[in-house]
Parts: C-alpha cells; sequence; structure tokens
C-alpha cells in the first residue's frame, strides 16, 4: 500500500475528506520524524514503537572490488510492532 492508497482507505474507514485525511497523514509523519530526529520514540500502545537504533561503525567489503572499505557509524529508525499487532497478523483470535 503506497501513500495514495492508505490515504483512500482512511478516509473511507474514517469519512473524512481525502484533502483532509492526507492534511492529517502528512502532519503524523512530519510529526513522527522530528521527534526520532530529536531521539525520542513514538509508542502506539498496541500498534508499536518507533524508535532510532545506532549502527556502529564497521568494515564492509565492494563486491564489485572485493577492496576493503569503512562504513561509517550511523543511525536508522526502525519499527517495532506491538502485542496485538502481531497476534492480528498471526491471526491470534480475541
Amino acid at each position: 500500500m503506497n501513500k495514495s492508497e492508505l490515504v483512500d482507505a482512511i478516509a473511507a474507514e474514517s469519512k473524512l475528506s481525502k484533502k483532509d485525511t492526507e492534511t492529517f497523514v502528512k502532519t503524523f509523519t512530519d510529526v513522527v520524524s522530528k521527534a526520532l530526529k530529536k531521539g525520542d520514540d513514538v509508542a502506539l500502545v498496541g500498534f508499536g514503537t518507533f524508535e532510532v537504533s545506532k549502527r556502529a561503525a564497521r568494515t564492509g567489503r565492494n563486491p564489485k572490488t572485493g577492496e576493503t572499505i569503512k562504513i561509517a557509524a550511523a543511525k536508522t529508525p526502525k519499527f517495532k510492532p506491538g502485542k496485538a499487532l502481531k497476534d492480528l497478523v498471526n491471526g491470534a483470535k480475541k
């Protein structure tokens, strides 16, 4: 599902206009992105948590030449699903 399909699905479920829904989705992604940039986690109970993970610097290899290269340390966003979402995806019944 891409962004426009997500907007259509939320608009249909919520009975909001597509314009309002598109504004909501953009605002949501902006707020989550800003929080992650500051180093904060965003936890949605039952759904999951958006968080920043740190990767240490490491040595890699260029697959084309076989040359050893240094890969810099980096922060990467990640999503950890909550129990309710895992149960729903795996077909658990309530």
